[in-house]
């Protein structure tokens, strides 16, 4: 058969993007699946992909998803069944009988069934990033993950936006009765005070095996700076707040204290927090004293303690 004979042959099978633009990706180490937008990123030729997971790097060709696989493989198969078909077609004869008494002899194909095609959709994620390092437009489940092109890890990336939607809940502040303002500005220390700790926890747990406890280290709290600070310095042999004024950190320690209050104390002053601030603004018994230039300034602090605790790992 001329067409199935002789060289070899390939087949090849476009991986569409779906309505977004995005392309499903899946570690094949942890398997996870998350997706990108290719175009987008670093340029060049056999760039590596790195799991925004786990951080497994491998080459882009090993990151395909099992759907896509068998997708292929289902178009593939087709491809090649349907040349069989028509090289078998190419084989039909008929020889008529030269008399009367004669032998007919012919050879009909009447054609085979081709398998269906496994197509496949794909799924939906929670978060899209766009890697501030070099562009790519990726998405995940959670918030926190590596860049698939550039390896760089999210998180200081993370931390900036949620300061950001902290100042602009102050400034959203100023446009609204009082009571509503004040509520959103003591959110606004809340939600600074909570994305420091969460970007604090991400970080020792992807650099976990760094540290002389690698169980210790996934557990550490930064709600309470001054206690993060003394275990960092145990666990990874760094003090992330060298670098931060005394009287900075002072102040960010005393709004850790009052985001205590705030969660749970509903904002009253207690004497665990005098004992702990030493604040002489407060009074026993009355609500702590939150203003927005305070939650513009924490974030600014916590923005230079962000990128220090960042750079020591």
């Amino acid at each position: 058969m001329r067409d199935l004979s002789g060289a070899e042959k390939q087949v090849k099978v476009s991986i569409h993007a779906d309505a977004d633009g995005h392309t499903g990706r899946e570690c094949p180490k942890c398997e996870a699946y998350f997706k990108i937008t290719f175009g987008t990123g670093r340029k060049g030729s056999d760039l590596p992909c790195h799991c925004p997971y786990c951080g497994h790097t491998s080459g882009q060709n090993q990151f395909a998803t099992k759907e896509q696989i068998e997708y292929a493989k289902s178009v593939a198969l087709r491809e090649v069944l349907q040349e069989f078909y028509d090289g078998l077609k190419t084989m039909e004869f008929e020889t008529k009988p030269t008399s009367g008494f004669g032998i007919g002899i012919s050879m009909k194909f009447e054609g085979g069934t081709l398998p269906p095609v496994q197509y496949y959709r794909e799924k939906q994620l929670e978060t899209e990033v766009l890697c501030e390092n070099c562009t790519l437009k990726y998405m995940i489940y959670g918030v926190f993950a590596f860049c698939p092109d550039c390896g760089i890890h999210n998180s200081l990336q993370i931390l900036n936006k949620n300061l950001d939607l902290a100042v602009k809940q102050v400034g959203l502040a100023a446009q609204v009765e009082s009571d509503f303002s004040q509520h959103l500005i003591s959110d606004a220390l809340e939600n600074a005070v909570s994305s420091f700790d969460g970007f604090g926890r991400e970080i020792c747990r992807i650099n976990a095996p760094k540290a002389t406890d690698q169980t210790k280290a996934e557990k550490i709290s930064f709600q309470n700076p001054m206690g993060a600070r003394t275990n960092f310095q145990q666990l990874f042999g760094k003090d992330f707040a060298r670098n931060i004024d005394p009287t900075d950190w002072e102040f960010i320690s005393r709004c850790a204290q009052k985001r205590h209050l705030l969660a749970h104390k509903m904002g009253v002053v207690d004497e665990h927090y005098l004992t702990k601030t030493g604040d002489r603004a407060a009074i026993e018994g009355r609500k702590v004293q939150i203003i927005g230039d305070d939650v513009k300034r924490l974030a600014a602090c916590l923005r230079q303690l962000g990128q220090e605790l960042f750079a020591s790992l």
